[in-house]
């Protein structure tokens, strides 16, 4: 059974209602990327931070999975699927999606800040004062701007085993996430699905300037049957 490795990003749920996050201007929701996506931004401000994810915890229950995560989940009938995402939704596994791996974290997840490894489900808001069983207070479980990317070693690994790559809704312009299509095999069949791509088709390598929904089911369609 052949390999298909799917990298996905913002794009992937904006036809879901999920906001991207980052407006024209580079402010997350009118806020510094730095202020809400940063250890130092926690420290100095926490609860802003945890607000601000308790938003968009609250907005992402509201959501569903699109026909692009429901297409992706379907391939596992005729593929073994891995999906690397940078997104923090959970709409790939809502979709059915069974490997789903997450480069930065996930919403409906919270940590203890006293252990990287403490880690538990979390639908509800997190306030200041929350705290594990150890003490510490609780955090959202997601890799902000200046922390390790814990789970990039088993994605460069995945990418590795690849028969055929994805690319869905991503610049691939941010590292160390824009690294990973580098790991998979030389000549493979690579799909780059973006309604604003930032490359160009040559051999192996095809473009389709399409949002996720319509630009997977193309791919699925025309290449992949």
């Amino acid at each position: 059974m052949k390999h298909v490795v799917v990298l996905t990003g913002a794009g992937m749920s904006a036809e879901s209602g999920i906001k991207t996050f980052r407006d024209a201007d580079g402010l997350w929701e009118g806020h510094d990327v730095m202020e809400v996506a940063s250890p130092e931004g926690f420290k100095a401000n926490p609860e802003l931070v945890l607000d601000f994810y308790n938003q968009r915890r609250k907005q992402l229950l509201t959501v569903k999975p699109n026909q692009a995560h429901l297409d992706l989940a379907a391939l596992e009938k005729e593929f073994k699927v891995s999906i690397i995402t940078q997104n923090v939704d959970d709409l790939h596994e809502r979709a059915g999606s069974t490997n789903v791996i997450h480069l930065h974290g996930e919403l409906l997840k919270a940590r203890s800040t006293g252990n990287i490894n403490d880690v538990f489900d979390c639908k509800t808001d997190i306030l200041l004062g929350d705290l594990c069983d150890s003490g510490h207070q609780i955090r959202p479980h997601i890799v902000w701007f200046g922390e390790d990317v814990p789970m990039i070693e088993k994605a460069m690994e995945i990418c590795e085993t690849a028969d055929i790559l994805m690319i869905i809704g991503t610049s691939m312009q941010v590292y160390p996430a824009a690294g990973l299509m580098h790991y998979a095999p030389s000549g493979i069949p690579v799909y780059f699905i973006d309604p604003k791509p930032s490359v160009d088709s040559n051999k192996n390598l095809t473009v389709i300037a399409e949002n996720a929904t319509i630009g997977v089911r193309k791919v699925i369609t025309e290449f992949l049957k």
